[in-house]
């Protein structure tokens, strides 16, 4: 049984290498984004409550998100553990989420954090772009499209989303400092934590967290 946490900045690629080591492992990835939405159009409890915060502008309160990760913890698929994809996000979910998981007579084996410069994220990010037709996307230095303005499946424009620019990208990036970069420390002092370079091929990098997460849990 696998229980993980991915973590890392804006761009990091967790969500490719969650997807990756869920396939890997037969465990599912799980991030509070899906489990969010699947609450609110399923109109349960939890749901109903988070869809007033967000209709408000208001954040979802750390102890709604946590109860919506529990419950979706308890369901079949998570048996033989799962990824936490970009959860938690600060020192206070953690602690909730440690609570939570002892009632459920389950624990985190492994915390791996995907590390990426700031610089690098900045180059990912800003360099996006995606055709306003049908949504494919594509990239000013690795992914280009034959021609710069124009989408090589439809010929529709192409353009930068507004969380792709430089200034909003930074912000995020400072987010992320503040309130989740603490928890490599919280981690750390737990035995928990594994950094993994984010920076080469995606099969280098997948190769890097599968060999963490055989380390770590045939030592434990």
């Amino acid at each position: 049984m696998y229980n993980l946490i991915f973590m890392g900045p804006p761009g990091a690629g967790k969500g490719t290498q969650s997807q990756l080591i869920s396939e890997k492992f037969s465990i599912p990835q799980i991030s509070t984004g899906d489990i969010l939405r699947a609450n609110v159009r399923d109109k349960t409890e939890l749901g109903q409550e988070a869809k007033g915060y967000m209709d408000s502008g208001a954040l979802v309160p750390d102890e709604l998100v946590v109860s919506m990760v529990a419950g979706r913890l308890t369901e079949a698929d998570c048996s033989k553990g799962c990824i936490l994809d970009g959860f938690p996000r600060n020192v206070s979910q953690a602690g909730a989420l440690e609570d939570t998981l002892a009632e459920l007579n389950k624990s985190i084996d492994i915390v791996v954090g995907i590390e990426v410069e700031d610089a690098e994220v900045v180059r990912r990010l800003s360099g996006r772009r995606v055709c306003r037709e049908c949504g494919a996307t594509y990239h000013t230095s690795f992914n280009k499209p034959s021609n710069a303005d124009t989408c090589d499946k439809c010929s529709g424009e192409l353009y930068q989303r507004d969380d792709d620019k430089e200034e909003t990208i930074e912000a995020r990036l400072k987010v992320y400092r503040d309130e989740t970069l603490p928890l490599v420390e919280y981690y750390k002092g737990k035995k928990l934590f594994k950094g993994v370079a984010g920076v080469g091929s995606v099969d280098d990098i997948t190769g890097a967290i599968v060999s963490a997460i055989e380390e770590c849990c045939d030592n434990t």
